[in-house]
């Protein structure tokens, strides 16, 4: 959208020499001299190509039929040009204005609710818009400003942002509640790599998946592929395969009420850390730096740090 070739200032130094009569009157009202008023009014002029009004020494100034046109939208964007200041300007004690989160889809069911219920309570004022990308269709939208705060995993981040880590998880195996293993209480991925697996196959929890085994030497059988997280826990609740899982969801039945447990891989697998970025190459806003903040200090469900 292209920039018009007046300014606020000139609508401002117009409307208030049409509100107070003369020149001399609007330069005490706004401190500022009356030659500064007047290159103000023509300026306006030139840039809109119509004369405002009549200037005359003795009478003051008398607005043209184009004059008190424009005069009564100027006062609407000078109005709403306030209230966009006042949108953003924060209070004492309070945050105003819009803050942008991007999420793992994967981690929104983690990370939003907590945010967008609790944050979102205590800052009223403060609008959060959420972006759900991976890694790399985050890459360029923290630099450019699209997105104030980002929340991934610590592998893959494109770029090089600021970060903090929230928490580390390690993963586990997912089973049917009535597997032949279930009862076990830790299992080790020997004993699952001749089964079927259900890969969830969305960068980065794939990657990590197979690099679990192949540290081992080992490599899985993997009976299908899906990038959806919900869809791993109904296809291993049905008993079609195990899953190789991070997130740790409080509630252990499938969309279709198949029970699932959790079971712990031994030998220990190292953590994954989920961090919240943001661009280095500007601070965050105040309200962005209190949501950084505030998700820093949670203790986040199934977090090992």
């Amino acid at each position: 959208m292209q920039a018009p070739d007046y300014t606020l200032r000139q609508l401002s130094y117009f409307l208030t020499a049409a509100d107070e009569g003369t020149i001399a009157a609007a330069s005490a009202r706004l401190h500022v001299t009356p030659s500064a008023i007047s290159d103000a009014i023509t300026a306006l002029e030139h840039a809109l190509g119509e004369r405002l009004c009549i200037r005359r020494r003795a009478h003051g100034i008398r607005l043209t039929s184009a004059g008190v046109r424009v005069a009564s939208r100027a006062h609407r964007l000078l109005s709403d040009a306030g209230d966009l200041a006042l949108s953003l300007r924060s209070s004492a004690g309070e945050l105003v204005g819009p803050v942008t989160l991007g999420c793992h889809p994967i981690l929104a069911p983690t990370i939003l609710p907590r945010l967008l219920d609790e944050f979102g309570t205590t800052h009223p004022r403060v609008e959060l818009d959420v972006v759900e990308a991976t890694h790399d269709q985050l890459e360029g939208r923290l630099e450019s400003g699209e997105v104030d705060v980002a929340f991934v995993y610590d592998t893959l981040v494109p770029g090089n942002p600021r970060r903090q880590q929230l928490f580390s998880v390690p993963a586990h195996v997912l089973l049917a509640a009535d597997d032949p293993l279930a009862s076990e209480e830790v299992i080790e991925l020997e004993q699952v790599v001749g089964r079927d697996l259900i890969l969830l196959d969305a960068p980065p929890s794939s990657q990590h998946t197979l690099s679990l085994f192949a540290r081992r030497g080992l490599t899985p059988r993997i009976r299908l592929r899906t990038a959806s997280y919900e869809a791993v826990r109904t296809l291993v609740g049905r008993g079609l395969g195990y899953g190789i899982l991070v997130q740790r969801p409080a509630n252990p039945r499938t969309y279709e009420g198949y029970p699932v447990v959790m079971k712990e891989i031994r030998p220990a697998v190292p953590p994954v850390g989920i961090e919240v970025i943001w661009s280095a190459a500007a601070p965050p806003t105040e309200r962005a730096r209190r949501l950084i903040d505030f998700a820093t200090s949670i203790r986040w469900p199934g977090a090992t740090g």
